[in-house]
Order: structure tokens, then sequence, then C-alpha cells
């Protein structure tokens, strides 16, 4: 269970980063009905820390603190000399989190915080990723791993990666949903003001300005797709409906959510069908019916694909925490 919580500060940390940690796990929500976290910064060297921006933090918590974490958050933090990824590590630190990991909990790193997983050598054998700008220097300085500069977030259980910035907040957000349910998630997005999810395969940024064309965005026929998921949706009626070409829909369809229509579809129905799964009671032929699957059987395909768990499982381990 997702209790406790050690957000690890080294020198030349970036203040937001650092910050949107504390924001997600630090402040208390109960008043809402939340779960609260036992939070803590943990210095990751001895001395008084220095962050951008004339920031610094002293009298944070000892390493010791981290053999109490179900998870550790490691923020990016830059050469005090020279910016750039940390190349440097306390040694101290890399066994605390190796030990970390060895004892069953998660480490989850923001943005350039992944350099210091490497350095653990806990991305080893694992996908991952951070900023897009880092992407390369992370794969020549650890070439055991395999990074994926284009999404925001990778979940390597127990080792989670994320991009830059917002990605950490979807990362954590994510984390949240999958240990303690859509409920506690979404109850921390809407304070937080937020999207609740963003699907993790998500692209990072869009290589390409959007075209001139006469609608500004798609955001009439993707909320148009939300209301009516249980139907049936075709490339070529939805880029009807949008007063597209296919081919054209399909391209301006990549270039402003940064995937398919398909693959956004199944994305957005499977959360219908996590949030049926929790909150109801109905079967899953039902719940595959309301989510536009058809069937139980395909219901059970994507949901598998796409959350590395059955439908009945995921509904026994939530509906159980609730």
């Amino acid at each position: 269970m997702l209790k406790n919580v050690a957000a690890v500060v080294l020198d030349g940390f970036s203040p937001f980063e650092l910050s949107l940690t504390y924001e997600v796990f630090g402040v208390d929500r109960s008043d809402d009905g939340l779960p609260p976290y036992d939070f803590a910064m943990v210095a990751g060297e001895p001395g008084l820390l220095r962050g951008d921006a004339g920031f610094t933090i002293d009298g944070a918590a000892g390493l010791d603190r981290l053999g109490h974490a179900d998870l550790v958050v490691v923020s990016p933090a830059d050469e005090p000399v020279g910016g750039g990824p940390r190349q440097e590590v306390p040694h101290a630190l890399l066994s605390a989190l190796q030990h970390t990991v060895r004892r069953g909990a998660r480490v989850l790193s923001v943005c350039s915080g992944a350099f210091v997983l490497g350095a653990a050598g806990l991305l080893d054998g694992r996908r991952c990723t951070t900023h897009w700008r880092y992407a390369d220097v992370l794969a020549r300085r650890y070439p055991a791993a395999t990074v994926d500069p284009a999404v925001l977030y990778v979940d390597a259980d127990p080792v989670i990666t994320s991009a830059g910035t917002a990605a950490g907040i979807d990362a954590c957000l994510y984390l949240i949903r999958k240990e303690q349910g859509a409920n506690v998630a979404n109850g921390i997005a809407r304070r937080m003001v937020v999207p609740p999810h963003r699907d993790g395969g998500q692209a990072q940024y869009l290589q390409r300005p959007l075209p001139d064309v006469p609608a500004d965005t798609l955001a009439g026929i993707l909320s148009w797709m939300e209301r009516n998921l249980d139907q049936p949706m075709s490339v070529d009626e939805l880029a009807t409906r949008a007063h597209m070409s296919s081919r054209t829909f399909a391209r301006r369809f990549r270039q402003e959510t940064g995937t398919t229509p398909k693959k956004w579809l199944i994305g957005q129905r499977v959360l219908l069908a996590q949030q049926l799964l929790e909150h109801t009671d109905e079967g899953v032929d039902t719940v595959a019916a309301r989510t536009g699957f058809g069937s139980a059987a395909v219901l059970r395909h994507h949901f598998h694909s796409c959350r590395d768990i059955t439908p009945d499982a995921y509904r026994r381990t939530f509906r159980g925490r609730e």
C-alpha cells in the first residue's frame, strides 16, 4: 500500500519539479476524504543544498529515512558547475536506492532524475524515459537501459521514470490510481486542477506545427467521442463528422493527441471500464457493452493489454480497497 513517500533532494535541484512531488504527496487532503501520506524530503548528500533561482534546503531528513518509504521519488538535479544532468552521485545514495528496490519498494524519477537511477544501475535491462532533450545522453551513459524518448512515463515496476515537469505529475497520479484506485487519483487531480489521467504512451511533444485549417482544434469531436464510447466508430465516420477527409483527420488527430484515433479510443474505453468496475456491480458483459468493446472477450484483451491485469482481478483489488 502506498502510504510512506520520500523525495530525494540533491545539490542543483529544480525547485518546481521537487515541489510537484510535495504537491501530490505532501499536502494533507483528508478533509476531502483522501488518504494522507507520510511525506519527507531527504537530503541525497550532506550540507546546504542549493537549487535554481536562489532556493536552498537545509535540515532535510537523512538517507536512513528511505528505509521506511513505500515510494522514493528522485527529482532532477544539475551539476553544480556547468549544468546538465548529474554525473557524480554520492555512493551512499546509490546504495540506498538499490536497497529500496531490493526490499520491494518503488522508485520514481522525474525528468533528469532518471540519471540518478541509471547511476544506481536501476535502469539496466529496463525500459525507461526522461525529458526528450536528455534522452540521447541517458542512452549513451547507460547503454544497458532501453530509453524511449517519446513517451510521458514508463512503468517498469518497481522502477517508474517520467519525462519533464507535468509528466512527473502524470506518473505520480498513475501510480496512485494503480495502487489506490481512480477515486483517490481523481480526487487529488481535482484539488490540483490537473488532468486525472494521461496515458504513459502519449507523446512528449509534437514535432510538427499544426497546419492551418478552418477548425482550431479537434476538441469538439474528442468530446463527442468521450460521450459516445459505447457506439461503434470508424476513422471514416469520425472524419465525416469533423468535416475532413479520412487522411487529413488521421494526421491532425495524431498531431493534436500524439496518438492514433484507434489507440486514443481504446484508452478512453479502458478508463471508462475502470470506473464501471470500481463503482458499479455490473457484469463484465455489461461493462463491455457500455464501453463499446462489444464482448467480454474483447474487453479482457484490451484491458489486460493496457493495464496488465484482467477486469475481474482489477475489480476485486479496487472494490475491496474502497
